[in-house]
């Protein structure tokens, strides 16, 4: 096992940090404060290919493994997770438009998304769907060559600010083997969108919710086959898992970074803050805490890159793992800053409350649990993790 990276993987990770440093660090607090979407921003990234990172090359993709991926925003994410994890959920919702989307999309959309030039919102959750997804109501149709969709979907980031979504729709029974996926365009006729969502973090990215009032799509807008949806949706989780996993590790980097310079820079009872061995030891652990996150995300990253059979268990454990982790740095390094880390002319609360939510999206870390227990509990050597 190597765990050291290529020169190629860190001139990605080079040009991510200084794309960051330049591009978001100046503003990332103003969007926060004042719940500004960084449009002009994202567009930026993708001049450099950050909305496309492992899109196909069809449509104009960098096509790379998510290992290399995690690189690129866990940089991001150091200095703004929030408008990160927007990226990384369009960056999922472009894979899956260009890997199961025909012809007609991929001509439609592909090369746009993947420059930033348009955006893309995921659409799988719904008010009575969280946690059980494959109870989802929204429904799709086939009327002649065309679909048409009822329903409403919720907590749908960038919701009204987008150009496209990709829907997870009902098209047959009950269950899983029901649902469909779709590329609808954001403006089409019968949709409309709620007010943005009043948040504890994720400012510069708005959510709403989306109803869907007899909207008609074409049927070549249909990604992958009819019934296929659900399992097109997991496979895009195995993926957002490890990326919203990620923006918590970029979280961590970035507040034990500031946590560093602040014990060299504040001084108590005559001596700088980074000479008390307690604050010290904190530090050593919040260190250790960051390094086994990361390290177990890229474990993760590679497992899905090689197309492991247990690849979903380990982006689950990742997930988990990372997200729980990196939200407790972020505040042990709050902490570390005592009453000036609670201001907000310091970025450790905003940090904090950027992480939070990465332990209830893609999956809630409850459910992470299950995932990995079923695997565990399969019979004989099924379960078997090593």
């Amino acid at each position: 096992m190597d765990f050291e990276l290529s020169e190629e993987q860190r001139a990605f990770a080079q040009t991510a940090r200084e794309f960051a440093r330049h591009e978001f660090a100046p503003h990332a607090a103003r969007w926060d404060a004042e719940a500004i979407f960084p449009k002009d921003a994202i567009a930026k990234a993708g001049e450099l290919g950050f909305c496309g990172l492992y899109a196909p090359e069809s449509i104009e993709g960098l096509a790379l493994p998510r290992l290399d991926a995690t690189l690129v925003f866990e940089e991001m994410a150091a200095v703004d997770p929030s408008t990160t994890a927007f990226i990384t959920i369009h960056n999922m919702a472009t894979w899956m438009l260009g890997t199961w989307g025909g012809p007609a999309v991929r001509e439609r959309w592909g090369a746009d998304l993947t420059s930033g030039r348009k955006l893309a919102s995921y659409c799988l959750t719904e008010p009575g769907a969280g946690s059980d997804a494959a109870s989802l109501k929204t429904r799709a149709e086939l009327q002649g060559n065309e679909y048409v969709i009822n329903g409403g979907k919720a907590f749908i980031s960038g919701a009204g600010s987008t150009d496209v979504l990709v829907l997870m729709a009902r098209t047959g029974g009950g269950g899983a083997g029901g649902i469909s996926a779709l590329a609808v365009p954001a403006n089409a006729p019968g949709i409309s969108y709620g007010k943005k969502e009043h948040k504890m973090g994720w400012n510069s990215q708005p959510t709403r919710t989306i109803d869907f009032d007899n909207v008609r799509v074409p049927a070549v807008n249909l990604l992958g086959s009819e019934g296929e949806g659900f399992r097109i949706a997991m496979k895009g989780l195995d993926g957002g898992r490890i990326n919203i996993a990620t923006c918590s590790v970029g979280a961590a980097q970035g507040a034990l970074d500031a946590a560093r310079r602040y014990l060299h820079e504040r001084q108590q009872f005559g001596k700088p803050l980074a000479s008390f061995q307690a604050l010290q030891f904190k530090l050593a652990d919040v260190a250790t805490e960051l390094v086994a996150a990361r390290q177990m995300v890229r474990l993760a990253a590679s497992k899905l890159d090689a197309g492991h059979a247990d690849a979903s268990t380990y982006c689950a454990m990742a997930k988990r793992f990372a997200t729980d982790a990196g939200f407790t740095v972020c505040n042990d390094a709050l902490q570390l800053h005592g009453g000036y880390g609670y201001l907000s002319e310091f970025p450790l609360e905003r940090l904090v409350r950027d992480a939070r939510v990465h332990q209830i999206l893609e999956g809630t870390n409850e459910i992470m649990r299950v995932i990995v227990a079923r695997k565990l509990l399969e019979p004989d050597d099924a379960g078997d993790i090593r």
